[in-house]
């Protein structure tokens, strides 16, 4: 298996526990509030907790999906920028990544 199957399959399963996460998060937005006035007072705190991870969640999701795509394309370990290669270190530690250490770290990325 070659790195970029790797990179590929875990990208596949990160992106599928990001949509189990969203769907547990969209289910739990949707539940009644309590009766109790303290009590809704924790779960809007709670529902905020919720939104940032759902927030996050996506982000990252459309990330994922964006390194697939340039996946099906071919244009996956190319850095956006420059056109360089990415390395594939860089690719382990951030496999959705789209920009080359160097123009990640001009952008202050």
């Amino acid at each position: 298996m070659t790195d970029h199957d790797k990179l590929q399959k875990w990208l596949m399963a990160r992106r599928d526990e990001l949509n189990t996460r969203l769907g547990k998060i969209k289910k739990d937005a949707s539940r009644k509030n309590s009766a109790d006035w303290s009590e809704q007072a924790q779960e809007r705190e709670n529902d905020e907790v919720i939104d940032a991870l759902g927030n996050e969640a996506v982000i990252e999701l459309g990330k994922i999906n964006r390194a697939l795509d340039r996946m099906n394309e071919g244009d996956y370990g190319v850095c956006l920028s420059c056109g360089k290669d990415i390395p594939v270190q860089r690719l382990e530690v951030m496999p959705y990544a789209d920009l080359c250490v160097q123009c990640a770290e001009a952008r202050g990325l």
